[in-house]
């Protein structure tokens, strides 16, 4: 039958109002999460995430350091280093039985490389010394004293300006995982390198405000 058009706009009307309350007057609980990027899918974690999660890195023991001589550094330079502070750190140990044997965390990241120094009981972080990569000149698991000994030279740069090279060593618990260190170091050179080349802040010739030109590259040994 036909209808005024006055009559079926009050029709349409009042269906519009009946939807929209039923809408309203819906109790149902929405999903927590509607959508979900395949992103996100992929990356969610079974296991709970832990606050006080440990540092990433090897177990190490710290032997020093010491300021050497010389811009060019090649095989065995770091050898008379790792000699002395091997040296002086069995020397301590000796007189203090205290000195636990694994007294710090190496962790290797690019641009960045973490020393933890922990507490007497080898657990918590009571210091960290940190490194840029774009300093370290050197880097070795090659020594006669000790195939467990890794050393890397880096470049301190002082208040005045002024720098010095720097032979740090630690003590790993293996020959292998001193292996690992020291191609952890080279890896986290190569992106360093990249990523400044890629930012101009390294030239063709490969000089940079922050790679001295006489850089070598890391040995893995």
């Amino acid at each position: 039958m036909w209808q005024p058009a006055s009559e079926r706009l009050q029709h349409l009307q009042t269906m519009l109002k009946t939807k929209l309350n039923v809408l309203t007057l819906r109790k149902d609980p929405l999903p927590t999460v509607i959508f979900h990027e395949p992103e996100a899918i992929e990356l969610c974690s079974t296991t709970p995430h832990t606050k006080n999660r440990a540092h990433t890195g090897y177990k190490v023991t710290y032997l020093g350091k010491v300021t050497i001589s010389g811009t060019h550094f090649l095989s065995g330079c770091t050898e008379s280093a790792v000699v002395g502070l091997w040296d002086t750190k069995q020397t301590s140990v000796a007189h203090d039985d205290s000195i636990t044997s694994s007294n710090a965390i190496l962790e290797i990241r690019p641009f960045q490389v973490r020393l933890h120094h922990l507490d007497g009981r080898g657990e918590a972080t009571v210091a960290m010394d940190t490194f840029q990569v774009a300093r370290i000149a050197y880097c070795t698991a090659d020594h006669d004293i000790s195939p467990n000994v890794f050393a890397w030279i880096y470049r301190q740069i002082n208040d005045d300006l002024t720098f010095q090279m720097d032979c740090h060593a630690v003590e790993c618990e293996s020959k292998l995982e001193a292996k690992k260190l020291a191609h952890s170091m080279m890896e986290a050179f190569k992106k360093t390198f990249h990523s400044m080349r890629s930012d101009g802040r390294i030239h063709k010739s490969g000089s940079s405000d922050e790679f001295p030109e006489e850089l070598s590259t890391p040995d893995d040994g």
